[in-house]
């Protein structure tokens, strides 16, 4: 219920763009966490000791949420279509073993450390009305930060990193457009444009901000979250059916429907002034 990455400037544009039927019909969504840990997970201290402690004993995608929470809300996940199953499977753990050889002292005792966790874990998940959704974790390599974030309708497609656009009728034929140069003017998500996102100088370039703003003012108002406790469940629950998908051979794994058939006539997420 606090996952940020819904109220990052680009994905929310792409929700607005999805509102307005600029890309059609939504029927494919490409999502992830792609970010090099490696130091991270090898700090004396914070997240490096949880972080690595998990790759010690599980296989699986560790972290959905970033990168599947927005594509959920443009595919109306819970509010109109659902996750129906999904299948998982992982590569070879290679780059924390790799890692801690090459920058750990001969008596550190973290180099006779096992780790479990595949260095790419790649899921699809098919969603009750036939989306398709392709979600990676990938934390134990070398790369530059990525969430993927592609969202491909009847009319058009976005991908993330670089942020880009191709629509139907108005980009040029076979080519790509910036997104958010070319499309914010018209299609920026109306909380982006308030003062106070603005004028935010840290929480990840103020969807940190957007994030706390809306919980709070949803209870205060006594209004349904942008991302409520189903949300949540749907989003998380992943996380383990990808570990069991892994120890099962990719084998297909329920998502179960934790609104009980409410997700039939719940109404999409709005888009939303300040």
């Amino acid at each position: 219920m606090m996952e940020n990455c819904c109220y990052d400037r680009a994905e929310m544009m792409v929700l607005h763009m999805v509102r307005r039927g600029v890309f059609g019909e939504v029927l494919h969504g490409e999502c992830g966490y792609l970010h090099d840990l490696r130091a991270v997970k090898f700090s004396a201290e914070g997240e490096g000791l949880w972080r690595r402690a998990h790759a010690m004993t599980r296989n699986g995608d560790l972290y959905p949420t970033h990168g599947l929470g927005p594509i959920a809300q443009c595919m109306d996940i819970n509010r109109g279509d659902r996750f129906d199953y999904l299948v998982s499977m992982s590569g070879p753990s290679r780059g924390l073993q790799l890692y801690q050889q090459e920058h750990l002292a001969a008596d550190d005792p973290r180099r006779s450390e096992k780790y479990v966790l595949g260095d790419m874990n790649l899921t699809l998940i098919k969603t009750v009305n036939g989306r398709t959704i392709y979600l990676v974790h990938d934390t134990n390599l070398p790369r530059p930060y990525s969430r993927i974030q592609t969202v491909r309708g009847t009319r058009g497609v976005k991908m993330g990193y670089p942020e880009r656009i191709h629509i139907e009728g108005r980009s040029p034929a076979d080519d790509w457009e910036p997104m958010l140069e070319k499309y914010a003017e018209e299609f920026e998500h109306p909380l982006w444009k308030s003062e106070a996102v603005k004028k935010a100088s840290g929480g990840h370039g103020g969807m940190d901000y957007l994030e706390d703003y809306r919980l709070i003012r949803c209870l205060v108002a006594g209004e349904p979250l942008d991302a409520d406790v189903y949300d949540a469940a749907a989003w998380s629950c992943t996380s383990a059916l990808t570990e069991q998908s892994v120890a099962k051979r990719s084998r297909a794994m329920d998502v179960p429907d934790f609104t009980r058939g409410a997700w039939k006539t719940r109404s999409p997420v709005g888009i939303v002034a300040g």
